[in-house]
């Protein structure tokens, strides 16, 4: 019998390319290669130069396995366990949301509104933090705030734990075990969070990749409007005097969460759109009396 071809490099990235194709994967070629390289540890300029190049059995069989758990619409995200935001890595894993680019609004906003404050010992709170990365973001980019972060989920906790000190900022943080923000007293100088927008009966709309995100971090009741009143309602006894508040807004939430904030003794200052032009940041601060 003649004997089995050699796996090369060439043959694993189209192996993983074809099998991420049938599974109906967005960019199935990117991912294969990045999958190689990650996971494989074979780099993407080996894999262009050098195809032909054999393939190690323990290599090929994490990749594989790596493909598979890809192919049933795990997100990449926790396959490779980490994700970039803001120019930061983070770690990642099914306790936590992914981290997405529309969040970093979120950080450019905040940042852009304390510039001339960039230097000053400000008081931080991130509330839902989950991963952990727009507080950890925040306190690498204001060199002398402190900040809280809470999240309902001590798994959650002990990611963003792990992300505040790999970027060196544990120090200047707390984490808190709660509901939103019902243990804490402010004063704080900012306060944002990007939190649960789906309604109840959307969830089901979700591409496949959702679905193996936290619930909880997701669903926020039959209007996806549950999470905004608890925290809105927390706000004015939170912020200090000058404080302003960030929340993310779902697609379509922007006037719902707009009348919510004026029932609870809250100015709405400005409304940001993402770069597909949904409004995306609301930035609220106590009301002028």
């Amino acid at each position: 019998m003649p004997s089995e071809s050699p796996l090369t490099v060439g043959l694993l990235v189209a192996e993983v390319h074809h099998r991420l194709a049938a599974a109906g994967i967005p960019q199935p070629l990117r991912e294969a290669r990045l999958l190689v390289e990650r996971v494989g540890g074979i780099p993407r300029s080996h894999q262009l130069t050098r195809p032909e190049a054999g393939v190690e059995a323990a290599v090929a069989a994490r990749v594989r396995a790596a493909a598979a758990r890809r192919a049933g619409r795990e997100p990449l995200a926790y396959i490779l366990g980490r994700r970039e935001f803001w120019g930061l890595e983070f770690e990642v894993g099914p306790e936590v949301l992914i981290p997405r680019p529309e969040t970093e609004g979120l950080v450019e906003r905040a940042l852009a509104l304390l510039a001339a404050r960039r230097h000053a010992p400000l008081r931080l709170l991130d509330i839902g933090t989950g991963s952990g990365c727009l507080l950890t973001t925040l306190l690498v980019h204001l060199p002398r705030a402190f900040g809280v972060g809470t999240d309902l989920s001590w798994p959650a906790l002990t990611l963003a734990r792990r992300n505040l000190q790999r970027h060196g900022v544990l120090a200047r943080a707390g984490l808190v075990c709660t509901r939103w923000a019902e243990a804490l007293a402010g004063p704080f100088d900012l306060v944002v969070s990007n939190p649960p927008y789906v309604a109840s009966g959307e969830m089901a709309w979700l591409e496949p990749e959702v679905h193996h995100e936290p619930r909880l971090a997701l669903e926020a009741g039959p209007e996806g409007l549950d999470a905004y009143r608890a925290i809105l309602q927390d706000l004015p006894r939170l912020l200090a005097a000058d404080g302003l508040a960030l929340v993310e807004l779902g697609c379509g939430r922007g006037s719902a969460v707009a009348g919510l904030a004026r029932d609870v003794g809250l100015e709405v200052v400005e409304i940001r759109p993402d770069l597909a032009g949904i409004p995306r940041v609301m930035v609220l601060r106590a009301a002028q009396r």
